[in-house]
């Protein structure tokens, strides 16, 4: 039983109607960051439509990485994530209140062949001030670690080897290379991928050790068709993750928005967003969701298992934290009231960028605070009920200013129009509020 005093909500709960996932967004990146002390697991989730053949990821990191650092990964993992920790729709039913309680080609080539071309593209890189650290090939992508003395070589060598990257990303490039930063790149290898029959792209998973919590964006600004979002789902031990460079805000969340938003959910979603994109002149990330793993009210998707966890790299878990499965002539327990992980607070972020208003890369921290929020709106339907009590009385003014609230913070919200919204809703535009008379006209009357 959820406790409330009407109009203002005491609780969260209600029932689940629908949520904003990213698919809601075009070029929306996902990425999962598992951060505890030093280390450090990056999930990257590729949204690359086209040839695979023209795939490519650059990804500057802190370390070399072995072969044993690198993993492909389930995008099932990152979708259940992405809708456990989604926006959300909800929506109540007034009581009675006659009786209200409170309440991305590889070459075929034999290993010795192989070798021999590593040399010469080692030899080739080396020319270029590249030097290739290590070369491995994991599930279906070839990847290679490399470091590198001066940008344009870096840049020419990127470009020769099949690498698409944007032009005039030399001075990009150029700063992670002072910085001492190695260079994670990768390619679809077609063959492997056609060996373990996989059709869409999988997730790429790095583990290292660095003090640096960050994350780099600045190389996928350059020469960028418009604006781009991402979503970043930061799994820590002590709490909720923000930025230290630039403001993250939580979204507004709890109004009470018109019934008929329940089918335009999506719609008032984009349009929400992008007002409070631009409302912060799109120079903020926005928190959406941060809660323990353990649980959630109400839940847009069930909260994701040890095991689900574990494959996302949070490498602190107990694997006897998880439930015991159930044997066959076991009844397993509603996942409501199966046992759940602890230690483990998400924060989900979402940030629409450029490079104009976006210069530096992301830099975390992790705080303590683990204080629920998330993105929630609601929708209240009314009680229609004949009782005349003077409670019901009252009720039915109150819900009349109810419904020009509605209005309001949906147009406030979204930057609609109020008088379109007021139609959609079929309700009266308020009375014209009278203009208070001047100090002059109060002395005098006649």
């Amino acid at each position: 039983m959820c406790a409330w005093s009407h109009p203002t909500l005491l609780a969260f709960c209600g029932f689940y109607v629908s949520k904003a996932d990213t698919r809601l967004f075009n070029k929306a990146s996902q990425v999962v960051l598992v951060r505890s002390d030093d280390r450090t697991v990056l999930t990257m989730a590729n949204d690359f439509k086209g040839d695979l053949k023209e795939f490519a990821v650059v990804v500057p990191v802190p370390t070399v990485l072995q072969r044993g650092q690198i993993h492909v990964g389930n995008k099932a993992l990152i979708d259940h994530l992405d809708a456990y920790s989604a926006p959300r729709l909800v929506e109540y039913f007034d009581e009675n209140p006659c009786a209200r309680p409170l309440y991305e080609l590889s070459r075929a080539a034999t290993p010795a062949a192989m070798r021999a071309d590593a040399a010469l593209e080692r030899n080739a890189a080396k020319s270029l001030g590249v030097t290739i650290e290590a070369q491995y090939t994991v599930g279906e992508y070839d990847i290679l670690i490399l470091s590198a003395q001066q940008s344009s070589g870096l840049e020419i060598w990127l470009r020769d080897n099949g690498y698409r990257i944007p032009a005039g990303a030399s001075s990009v490039l150029s700063s992670y290379i002072k910085q001492n930063l190695k260079f994670f790149v990768a390619k679809v290898n077609l063959k492997e991928q056609a060996k373990l029959g996989f059709s869409m792209l999988r997730p790429i998973q790095v583990a290292y050790e660095s003090p640096k919590f960050m994350l780099p964006i600045r190389l996928g600004t350059v020469n960028a068709d418009g604006t781009q979002e991402l979503f970043i789902y930061a799994l820590t031990q002590r709490g909720r993750v923000e930025a230290t460079n630039y403001r993250t805000v939580k979204l507004p969340t709890g109004m009470d928005l018109p019934l008929y938003v329940k089918d335009r959910f999506p719609d008032f979603y984009r349009a929400m967003f992008s007002q409070q994109v631009k409302k912060e002149n799109m120079s903020t990330i926005f928190t959406e969701y941060a809660w323990d793993t353990s649980w959630c009210d109400p839940c847009a998707a069930d909260p994701l298992s040890t095991e689900e966890l574990q494959q996302l790299g949070v490498f602190w878990l107990n694997p006897s934290s998880d439930p015991t499965p159930a044997r066959a002539n076991q009844t397993r327990l509603p996942v409501a009231l199966q046992p759940r992980p602890q230690n483990v607070f998400l924060t989900r972020l979402h940030v629409r960028y450029d490079g104009a208003h976006f210069p530096e890369d992301l830099v975390f921290q992790e705080t303590a605070d683990r204080t629920n929020f998330q993105g929630r709106y609601v929708l209240r339907h009314a009680w229609n009920g004949t009782d005349t009590c003077a409670a019901a009385a009252r009720y039915r003014v109150e819900l009349t200013q109810r419904r020009e609230l509605e209005a309001q913070n949906l147009a406030l919200l979204t930057g609609w129009s109020v008088t379109d919204i007021r139609s959609a809703m079929k309700i009266a535009s308020p009375p014209a509020t009278p203009t208070p008379a001047t100090w002059w006209q109060r002395i005098w009357r006649d």
